[in-house]
This record gives structure tokens, C-alpha cells and sequence, in this order.
């Protein structure tokens, strides 16, 4: 049979099929296989064992979802603050493992700072995003915020205290998901959400619920790597002089050139994010990070191809090995 993952608690994965949920568990050769199991994988399992994963048509490993058809980052306007840096971190984020993003800023009922929403949209719409402001409390933008969400999977990130499990409640009333408050003493918000879940919302419409979290940090790429993740300063870094521009104080630096088109927020998360890209090259530089890119396919499994020269190494190896017995025995 053949299923999709709704939630994941414990040891056991909750998978849907056919309007039936099963609670099952993992073959030990896919734990042995060190493949992760997410929410959104599709599986074949039978008498409620997972015996497969499919093939995935998206993935994020944080949060761990797969199979979205894109990624909704909620803000709050206030309370806890709005933080760019930390907003771009998610976009970023997205744009890294190439899923589509929705904007969605909280709270709106709040006092927010004069020019506040102006700002956003002057940020981001300019940049292709769609937005809603919304008031999970008040219902208000609920309604074009559905229409974004409608006929897809849609995973909702943000930190706690935004307000992500009360604009669910907003959008269907029936699902009451736990709310949390936000702390005045640390002016962020209380863990609800505990694991990513899938919540069908309308008939066509899911989302997953995905536990509030803040330290994403982008440790795994290369500083070189760092301007794709923004579509402002990447249309200006291909007419840099150098091809390994950095964009910090470079001779010969478009970007550094149009500073004054690019949004001080973004620039500043840009260079938060490159100085994270260093320390994952002065990590890999010193302890080595090498992995086999060669790959062969056995029944649907990836599986490391190794070239014919190792293949001959490892074969002069095992005869040494059995020379070395025999000469050992005739001692």
C-alpha cells in the first residue's frame, strides 16, 4: 500500500491512505540506510511496516517536511518584534532548497511603528513575493490569506509566538490547535507546536504545523554560494570583475555599485549569512568533508558507485590478504 506521512510521534509515523490513517513503523534496512523519514513522505508500507520511501518532489531539512508545494513564513508585526534578518534567514532558507514562498505578517490589530507594512511591501514585493497581513484574533486578511493557501501543501515556519497554530484556528475553527502567549520578560513566544503535522484545513487545502525555532544558520554552504540565495544582489554579482567576488570590499564590484538599490536589511542579512558561509569553509578545510558523487541505482536505491580503479585496489588488496594467510600458514 501506498501512503502519505501526516505526523511522526516517537516511534511511530501516522500514515494516511485512502481516508484511513495507520500507525506504523520503520524497516530496520531504511534506518540502516541513515535515510530520513519526514512528514510529506510518500511510503509504501505493508501490515504497517514503511518498506519505502518515494521519490520526494521537495524537501526541507529544516523543519524536516517534504513534498510541500511551498513554504508560508509568518511574522509577527509586533510581539514579539518583527526581525528582518531573522525573516530573510527563512526566505533564504527556502530559496536554497528552490520552494516557492508566501509572506505572511501577524498581528496586525496591534499599534505597529508608523510605515512598518509600507516598508515590507516596499522589500519584498518588489522582489515577487505575495503578501498578507493578517489578525489571527480579529479574522482580518484570513480570507486572502486561504486564497493563497488553497489546493496546496503549504508548510507554516516561523519563530514562536507568531501566531502560526491561531491563524489555523482563523482559517477553519474546528481544528482549535493549542495557542501559546508571548513571554514580556524575553518578548518571544511559548512552544506549542511540538512536531510537524499535517493539518487538512478545507478539502483540498493542507498545511503542516511546524514547532517554532530561530537558530537556522547557513553552515552549510560556501561564501561564493551566498549571493544566489538573493535575488537583489545576485542580478548585479554577474557583472562583478572578479567571478569569486565576495561583494564585502572588492575592486571592480557591481553590487557594492548599487548598494543604494538593495535594501540595508538585506544587504545586512547577506553579510550575516557569508560570515556563517566561512565558518563552514574553515570547517571543512581542516577536518575534510569528502563524499562519493558517483551513484548507480538498484531497485529504485541510490547506492555508491565505486570506479574501476578502486575496484582494482580493493581486489589487489584482497589477494595480498590471501597470499599473506597462505605464507602465514606455511610458517
Amino acid at each position: 500500500m501506498q501512503g502519505q506521512i501526516y505526523k511522526i510521534y516517537s516511534d511511530s509515523y501516522y500514515v494516511k491512505s485512502d481516508d484511513k490513517i495507520h500507525v506504523c513503523k520503520i524497516r530496520e534496512v531504511i534506518k540502516k540506510q541513515k535515510t530520513s523519514v519526514v512528514t510529506g513522505d510518500y511510503v509504501e508500507f505493508s501490515n504497517d511496516v514503511i518498506t519505502d520511501i518515494l521519490p520526494r518532489k521537495s524537501y526541507i531539512k529544516r523543519p524536516a517536511v517534504a513534498n510541500v508545494d511551498q513554504i508560508v513564513v509568518v511574522s509577527a508585526l509586533k510581539e514579539p518584534e518583527l526581525d528582518f534578518v531573522q525573516l530573510n534567514r527563512y526566505i533564504s532558507l527556502a530559496k536554497y532548497y528552490k520552494i516557492p514562498v508566501i509572506l505572511c505578517f501577524n498581528k496586525e490589530d496591534l499599534e505597529i511603528e508608523n510605515g512598518l507594512q509600507d516598508k515590507i511591501e516596499e522589500i519584498y514585493k518588489d522582489l515577487g513575493y505575495k503578501i498578507a497581513f493578517t489578525s489571527a484574533t480579529e479574522n482580518k486578511g484570513t480570507d486572502y490569506f486561504a486564497k493563497l493557501l488553497k489546493g496546496k501543501l503549504s508548510a507554516l515556519c516561523g519563530n514562536s509566538g507568531v501566531g502560526k497554530s491561531s491563524l489555523i484556528n482563523a482559517l477553519n475553527p474546528d481544528i482549535k490547535l493549542k495557542t501559546g502567549s508571548v513571554s514580556d520578560k524575553l518578548s518571544r513566544g511559548t512552544h506549542t507546536t511540538r512536531h510537524c503535522e499535517i493539518i487538512p484545513v478545507y478539502e483540498d487545502t493542507n498545511i503542516i504545523d511546524t514547532p517554532g525555532f530561530s537558530n537556522v544558520k547557513f553552515d552549510f554552504i560556501l561564501p561564493k554560494d551566498v549571493d544566489t540565495l538573493f535575488e537583489e544582489i545576485s542580478k548585479y554579482s554577474k557583472n562583478c570583475k572578479f567571478s569569486d567576488c565576495l561583494h564585502i570590499n572588492e575592486v571592480g564590484c557591481e553590487v557594492l555599485k548599487n548598494l543604494e538599490n538593495i535594501p540595508q536589511s538585506r544587504y545586512e542579512s547577506y553579510l550575516e549569512f557569508l560570515n556563517e558561509a566561512f565558518e563552514y569553509k574553515e570547517k571543512i578545510k581542516y577536518n575534510g568533508i569528502k563524499s562519493e558523487t558517483h551513484k548507480k541505482f538498484h531497485n529504485n536505491k541510490a547506492m555508491v558507485k565505486i570506479s574501476e580503479k578502486k575496484r582494482q585496489t580493493s581486489r589487489n588488496n584482497a589477494k595480498q590478504m590471501v597470499y599473506k594467510e597462505i605464507e602465514d600458514e606455511k610458517e
